[in-house]
C-alpha cells in the first residue's frame, strides 16, 4: 500500500516550515543559549550527562507546559482572528519568563519571527498582527510567532509544534557546542533522544488548557539573572 502524493501546497508549508528553523533564518537565535550558558557558569551544567539532565528535567518540561501549549492555543486564536485571545497569549508567554534575559530573548526571536512572516510572504494576518501588537503594547513572544508562522503558511498544528520543538531543542543544542566539551555526533544523538521524548508529548499538548499552562526552574531563572551582568560571556542570554 502505498501513501498519496503530496500536494503542492503540501509541500509549501512544509518547505516554509523548514526554513523558519534553519539555522539561516535570520530569527536571531543564534545570539542566544537560552540560559544554559548562565548554568554553565554556575556549575550546574558541566558535562554531556549534566547537560542531558537539564534537557530532560527543565527544556522538554517546559515545552510540553508553556511553549507548545501557547502555540496550540494561538494557532487556533489566529484561525478565527481572536485577538483578545492572542494578545493574552502574548502577555501570558512573557509573564511566564520571569528572567529578564529570558522574557528579552523571547521578544526579540518573536517580533523577528512576525516581521519575516510578513514581509517574506506578504501576509495580511502576520501585518496586522504586528499592528495591533504595535498599537496595544503585547510583548511578542516567539511561540506565538511560530504559530502565526503557520498560519501564513497554511501548516497543520501538529507540524507547527513539531517546528517549536525543533527549533528549541536545536538552537539550545547548537549553542552547547560552544560551551561545553560536546561534538557534533554527542549533540546529534542528544538531539534524537529529545526529540523522540518530545514527539510523545505533542498529542498531549494540544488538549491542553489555560489554566494548566505554567512551568518554571528557580536554578534557570537565577543562573539567566546572573549571566546578565556576567564579567564576560558569548551569548547575549
Amino acid at each position: 500500500m502505498t501513501s498519496a502524493p503530496a500536494t503542492n501546497t503540501d509541500a509549501a508549508w512544509l518547505l516554509g516550515l523548514l526554513q523558519a528553523g534553519d539555522s539561516f533564518y535570520p530569527t536571531g537565535s543564534y545570539a542566544h543559549s537560552f540560559g544554559l550558558e548562565g548554568l554553565v557558569q554556575a556549575g550546574v551544567v558541566r558535562d554531556r550527562d549534566s547537560l542531558r539532565q537539564y534537557i530532560f528535567l527543565s527544556v522538554v518540561p517546559t515545552l510540553r507546559h508553556v511553549d507548545l501549549p501557547i502555540a496550540a492555543h494561538s494557532w487556533r486564536a489566529l484561525a478565527i482572528t481572536d485577538w483578545q485571545k492572542v494578545g493574552e497569549l502574548c502577555v501570558l508567554s512573557s509573564a511566564l519568563k520571569t528572567a529578564r534575559e529570558a522574557r528579552l530573548a523571547s521578544e526579540n526571536i518573536g517580533r523577528q519571527r512576525a516581521e519575516l512572516a510578513a514581509t517574506l510572504h506578504a501576509s495580511p494576518l502576520a501585518q496586522e498582527f504586528l499592528r495591533r501588537a504595535a498599537e496595544s503594547g503585547w510583548p511578542y513572544s516567539s511561540p506565538v510567532s511560530a504559530a502565526l508562522e503557520g498560519r501564513v503558511l497554511g501548516a497543520p498544528l501538529p507540524a507547527v509544534l513539531a517546528s517549536v520543538t525543533y527549533a528549541a531543542l536545536g538552537s539550545l543544542l547548537a549553542a552547547a557546542m560552544k560551551i561545553l566539551r560536546l561534538g557534533q555526533n554527542g549533540a546529534q544523538s542528544l538531539l534524537t533522544e529529545a526529540l523522540a521524548a518530545a514527539a510523545q508529548l505533542l498529542p498531549v499538548v494540544e488538549t491542553t488548557t489555560m489554566e494548566e499552562i505554567g512551568w518554571f526552574n528557580p536554578w534557570l531563572d537565577i543562573a539567566s539573572t546572573r549571566h546578565e551582568t556576567a564579567d564576560a560571556r558569548m551569548f547575549i542570554s
